[in-house]
């Protein structure tokens, strides 16, 4: 031998004195990747309930999901409205003065009581005779006296006109008519107050064309009394006090002419109510009211108005009670009233039949006006079901849609940071928030779903505002299960991943409910799910994770419990011959566990990509040998998919050759349980199995062990498969096959060479990758070649030689090569193929001979 010759050595071997790198290893096995794995499956609710039917909430501290509700539910002091003017308060005067006021035709208004309020509903029914005190038994005292003043009316004619359509001519800026006119220049509707609106009783009314129209509460003519007497003096304030004239003047005219017929049949339904009409009529007065700019808290005849709505609200029809709810929305109500009115629209939500009615008209406007504006400390319980209506309706693909442009995901997004910035302020966590913040999380879930909804999420910071939840309330089961499905849906998109792995404390926060709530499999699924998807793609996810304290240790707990739990209950389901019931019971249970695991399995593979996390896992022994014990103790026809993310994982561990490695360590034990999974009729677990068998063949003793089991000659027949994946890990491994002496005859006698020169000539173009493995394994093969004919075969050899020279012509082999692939087609081609091809190439026509070396004599 020419001792300046160098030594052959196997194509992966590096030269002595070169330090080996885990670039030119990654060259030898297959690439680290990551696992991928289905979202955990959330059934539709069967019926709309406030809290989940799992929930862990104490029953008397959590709002109900069922109650009853009806008119006397709603108050009347409460829906008063808002008075902009401060009272002055009365004059003394003696009994004498007194008594000859009383006997006036004029009697001047006394400013009600905190009593008065509190009692008053409706007005009752006035005397006939003016003058004669109100004596009937029982009856309340009038909250304003009336006036006899007359009536003043619009200016030029201008006297606004009601049709059935409810259109009307503004008013609101006309100037007051001469008083004492003559009754037919005057309106002929007498306000609600005077005719006992909702009593169903209409009032006498004076005939004598003397008689004066009484005037509503609030309206000018109530106030005529008291200004003519207090006239004197107050020069400074009569112009003021005109305009204010001019203004009540209009709204009395806007009120007796559009508002008041309304109320009127309403109230003369009695207690048969038409609910089709009742229909009608609140659809007219929202239209005449919105028109009118009169919905709102300090338009004077709102609280009549809210009374006579609320005696409404015994019917039973929902599309009824929406329009009705509709006007209790739209006068902004608050307190009690406004607690009553969300319970009403959540009381129609629960059926999604009525859904098609939230299309009609602006009441979903309504309902995130309410969400919006309202103050959460202290609305607390009415927005629980006002939010919860909304998390009700985005169940309705079509009001989703709707509600997502109406900016509803901002609108909840906004809510829960004022909660968390209330409880910031406060220094601790208020549980009763917890309420509204279900039902929001929920809502968001469904929002999720949105075509907008990522943008939406990442634009208003939602998802950070969410993972600081985690944090905030992770003793809240039914909030924690909510987000975590909210994140097992906008983490399958890597720019949702980008922003949740941003935010350091939700590795944390997720850590510890892995460990608080190991028991709730629906939570751990879906947490272990998202850690799966952040560490999917996302380095510094990987890191930063594993660095959380005990993190791998916490994944191992979880992993441990539910492969536990599973033994358990393959036990009982074994013990149950006689139970079918219970059985199928059992292997629901059994697959549940089963989804833990895999998404557990698969964080850990997603883990150990990372070149400085990988050796570490590789080395923990209590990692190793669990992945190991799930091998054994499964089996693929159960458990396929856990099965497969476990031999991925330990694919990925394996690649770390470090000296602590316990897959190295455990290698033999590993390479008998993989021999399990090469069956031809389990492709994919096959093709596994060969992944970890191309890291670990690297060593003598497992290609020994493989040899005996005929591995080899597996490796060799999957090369007529048609399937690139397969085919490339088959290479894999005989690339190490080939590096034994011993084991080279087998790959001509099974026909291996012509097959690899196939596969060069069907893949190569395509895939530079696989024909640089393919030319790797002919390599070795022929690391003690004298004659190519003699090694490869006659035919082989020129067909093998005719095609590296076109392969390893760039014009030729590029040549069909897409434009857009180019570039990164050529760079494969120059780093990966060309080396090889052209060493192999090199060999072939060195040892070309027409004459065949003898054999050696025996």
């Amino acid at each position: 031998m020419d001792p300046k010759k160098p030594k052959d050595r196997p194509f992966y071997e590096l030269p002595e004195k070169v330090k080996p790198s885990s670039k030119i290893i990654n060259e030898a096995r297959c690439s680290l990747r990551s696992v991928v794995t289905k979202r955990p499956f959330t059934p539709r609710d069967d019926k709309r309930t406030l809290f989940p039917v799992s929930t862990s909430r104490n029953p008397e501290s959590r709002p109900p999901s069922a109650f009853s509700l009806n008119s006397r539910h709603f108050d009347g002091p409460d829906s008063r409205p808002v008075s902009g003017t401060r009272l002055s308060p009365l004059d003394y005067c003696s009994t004498e003065v007194a008594d000859v006021r009383v006997r006036t035709e004029i009697k001047t208004p006394r400013p009600p009581s905190a009593g008065d309020l509190e009692s008053q509903h409706l007005p009752p029914k006035p005397p006939s005779d003016p003058n004669k005190p109100l004596s009937r038994k029982g009856s309340r005292p009038k909250l304003f006296p009336s006036s006899s003043v007359d009536v003043p009316g619009p200016l030029d004619g201008a006297s606004p006109t009601r049709g059935r359509s409810g259109s009307f001519t503004d008013v609101s800026d006309a100037a007051p008519r001469r008083t004492g006119s003559g009754s037919r220049d005057r309106p002929s509707i007498l306000p609600v107050e005077e005719r006992g609106v909702g009593d169903g009783r209409e009032t006498p009314v004076r005939t004598s064309s003397s008689m004066a129209v009484s005037s509503p509460p609030g309206s000018a003519g109530s106030k005529e009394g008291t200004r003519k007497s207090n006239s004197a003096g107050k020069s400074g304030r009569a112009g003021s006090a005109g305009k204010r004239e001019i203004e009540d003047s209009a709204e009395e005219v806007f009120y007796n002419s559009f508002v008041a017929p309304i109320l009127e049949e309403f109230a003369s339904m009695g207690k048969k109510k038409d609910n089709g009409r009742i229909f009608e009529l609140a659809e007219e007065l929202y239209n005449v009211l919105n028109k009118g700019n009169k919905l709102k808290k300090h338009y004077k005849q709102r609280s009549s108005i809210l009374k006579a709505i609320f005696k409404l609200l015994d019917v039973d029809e929902p599309r009824v009670l929406l329009k009705l709810a509709r006007l209790i929305l739209a006068f902004k109500v608050s307190g009690n009233n406004l607690l009553n009115v969300c319970k009403l629209i959540f009381k129609v939500s629960r059926n999604e039949k009525n859904d098609p009615e939230f299309l009609d008209g602006n009441v979903l406007d309504l309902m995130l006006n309410t969400i919006r504006f309202s103050d959460h400390v202290a609305s607390c319980e009415g927005l629980v079901y006002c939010v919860g209506a909304v998390k009700f309706l985005t169940g309705n693909a079509t009001i989703l849609k709707k509600l997502a442009t109406k900016e509803c995901i901002e609108i909840l997004t906004k809510l829960m940071q004022n909660i968390q910035k209330t409880n910031r302020d406060n220094g601790k966590v208020n549980e009763q928030f917890g309420h509204i913040l279900v039902q929001l999380a929920a809502a968001l879930r469904n929002l999720a779903d949105c075509s907008s909804g990522r943008e939406r999420f990442i634009n208003s910071g939602t998802t950070e505002s969410l993972a600081q939840l985690m944090d905030e309330y992770p003793s809240d089961s039914d909030l924690m299960l909510y987000i975590s499905r909210t994140f097992s849906k906008i983490t399958l998109h890597t720019d949702c991943c980008r922003v949740l792995a941003s935010q350091h404390g939700c590795y944390k926060a997720i850590l510890n409910l892995l460990n608080s709530q190991l028991q709730n499999e629906d939570l751990v699924v879906r947490l272990s799910f998202v850690l799966g998807n952040l560490t999917a793609k996302n380095d510094d996810a990987r890191v930063r994770l594993f660095e959380e304290k005990n993190s791998l240790d916490t994944l191992l707990t979880v992993l441990k419990f539910y492969h536990n739990k599973h033994k358990q209950g393959k036990t009982k389901n074994e013990s149950a011959v006689n139970s079918p019931p219970d059985n199928k019971q059992n292997d629901s249970d059994v697959s549940k566990l089963d989804d833990v695991m895999i998404k557990t399995v698969r964080v850990i593979a997603n883990l150990s990509i990372n070149e400085t996390v990988g050796p570490q896992i590789a080395s923990n022994r209590k990692c190793v040998l669990l992945l190991l014990n799930i091998l054994d103790t499964r089996d693929i026809s159960d458990s396929e998919e856990l099965i497969l993310n476990t031999v991925a994982t330990i694919n990925n561990l394996s690649f770390y050759s470090v000296k602590t490695s316990v897959i190295m360590s455990q290698q033999m034990e590993l390479a008998e349980l993989l021999l399990k999974l090469m069956l031809p009729d389990n492709m994919e677990a096959m093709l596994e199995a060969s992944r970890v068998f191309g890291n670990l063949t690297q060593h003598k003793n497992v290609r020994d062990f493989l040899t005996k089991n005929k591995i080899d000659e597996m490796m060799i027949s999957l090369l007529d498969c048609g399937c690139r994946e397969v085919v490339y890990n088959a290479c894999g491994v005989l690339v190490n096959f080939m590096s034994d002496e011993s084991k080279r005859p087998l790959l001509k006698k099974e026909g291996g060479v012509k097959k690899l020169i196939d596969v060069l000539h069907d893949f190569g173009r395509e895939d530079w990758d696989l024909s640089s493995t393919v030319c790797k394994v002919l390599c070795n093969y022929s690391t003690k070649i004298t004659s190519s004919n003699a090694c490869f075969g006659e035919q082989e050899a020129q067909d093998l030689s005719e095609l590296l020279l076109e392969f390893l012509d760039k014009d030729t082999a590029l040549a069909d090569s897409d434009a857009d692939s180019l570039d990164c087609l050529c760079e494969t081609w120059e780093d990966k193929f060309v080396p090889v091809g052209t060493q192999l190439l090199k060999r072939i026509e060195k040892y070309q001979s027409k004459f065949e070396p003898l054999e050696a004599p025996g």
